[in-house]
């Protein structure tokens, strides 16, 4: 069995090929619908496939994981991952592929629930931040990779689904060599009440810390399942457009550890509010100069320089705010909050561009980014007693 360093750097890997996964997946998705006439709202909805098998696992994943631990749930997520991806290309149907998305967003949300639990709840106060920006960095670099794949179906309609896959599977047996662990007794939460009860707690005691994951969710739903329909019709071209995308990923991979390290000195809130208020100024930049693809190159970038990083502070921030006991019921309520925001940005950019076609789609993202950037600025800080306890 290995070390905990070696376990915490398979936990990451685990995170990278999920990032990877759903990076290629969507964008990919979106372009094989869009060139078979399928509306930008449908395709738009087709994407919330991911997000709402997110939501139907969310209320079951806290149980499971007190009486199995955490290795368990995450080689049943992964599992249900490869499998999925492996089938897309043997049937070539909106509902099949729609099931599969559900059945990808049941086995990430596992996946996801398990390593981040486990990376939170072992992770020392004073590298929290550090630690969870390795996390979110991680799964970045496998999302900025992901759409690159899109050019693929040139060479082969399987060959991006079954190369995910393949790639899925080798990460996924390095589990094998981690031994189990279950939840300790500070992070049960069996005395509790409810789930509901837990969640209720969680959400009145941070809930300003799940509105980075809802973002986060928002931008990388709506980038990668919606842009690609917008950028189509704008005349760019599919090659540019799966370079153009993976640029906010990869700008969150210069600012991840910068932004966890600087957020462990100065505050999550401060941080926060600052990447989201010159967010919202980045893509009102790319509102005027969306037709071209040299700026959108440079935009995204800076996006995900500024937001690319919400999700790792959002969960930190929730971390220091609950305390050990409500940390899984937290956790679980990142990936809703994140699922939910996954689910509205397709859906709501893809009603825009179909309602309004005349008016820039990236006003939307802005528009989020402003109510964010309010409701963190006026939300009070709790008393330093009440953090990390």
């Amino acid at each position: 069995m290995v070390s905990p360093t070696t376990r915490f750097w398979i936990l990451i890997a685990m995170v990278t090929i999920s990032g990877f996964s759903q990076g290629m997946l969507m964008p990919l998705l979106a372009v094989v619908l869009e060139q078979k006439g399928i509306s930008s709202s449908i395709n738009g909805i087709h994407a919330t496939g991911l997000y709402i098998g997110v939501l139907v696992a969310s209320p079951f994943m806290e149980k499971p994981m007190q009486k199995l631990g955490y290795k368990p749930i995450i080689l049943i997520g992964g599992a249900l991952v490869f499998t999925s991806m492996t089938l897309f290309p043997f049937w070539q149907s909106l509902w099949f592929w729609f099931m599969l998305r559900i059945t990808i967003g049941i086995g990430d949300h596992m996946l996801h629930f398990g390593t981040q639990t486990w990376i939170t709840s072992t992770a020392p106060l004073e590298k929290r931040g550090r630690q969870i920006a390795y996390y979110g960095l991680f799964f970045s670099i496998g999302f900025a990779i992901g759409p690159l794949m899109t050019p693929l179906l040139s060479v082969h309609f399987y060959l991006p689904f079954l190369l995910s896959a393949l790639l899925s599977v080798l990460v996924w047996a390095t589990m094998f060599r981690v031994r189990n662990q279950m939840p300790g007794s500070d992070t049960s939460t069996t005395h509790m009440t409810s789930s509901i009860g837990r969640f209720g707690k969680a959400l009145r005691l941070s809930w300003v810390a799940f509105l980075p994951p809802m973002t986060y969710g928002f931008l990388e739903a709506t980038l990668h399942g919606i842009f690609p329909v917008y950028g189509m019709r704008s005349g760019i071209n599919v090659n540019t457009l799966a370079l153009i995308i993976p640029c906010f990923a990869a700008g969150s991979l210069l600012s991840q550890i910068p932004l966890g390290i600087l957020s462990d000195k100065i505050g999550r809130k401060p941080v926060i509010s600052t990447v989201v208020g010159a967010g919202a100024l980045v893509f009102i930049c790319a509102a005027f100069f969306e037709t071209s693809a040299l700026a959108l190159f440079i935009l995204f970038a800076l996006g995900g320089i500024c937001v690319g990083s919400l999700y790792s502070l959002g969960i930190t921030y929730m971390t220091d705010l609950l305390p050990q006991n409500l940390l899984p019921a937290g956790n679980i309520m990142c990936g809703i909050a994140f699922s939910l925001g996954s689910i509205a940005g397709p859906f709501l950019s893809g009603t825009f561009i179909d309602l309004f076609p005349g008016i820039s789609f990236f006003y939307v993202i802005v528009a989020l980014l402003v109510l964010v950037f309010m409701a963190t600025i006026l939300k009070r800080e709790p008393s330093q007693s009440v953090m990390g306890t």
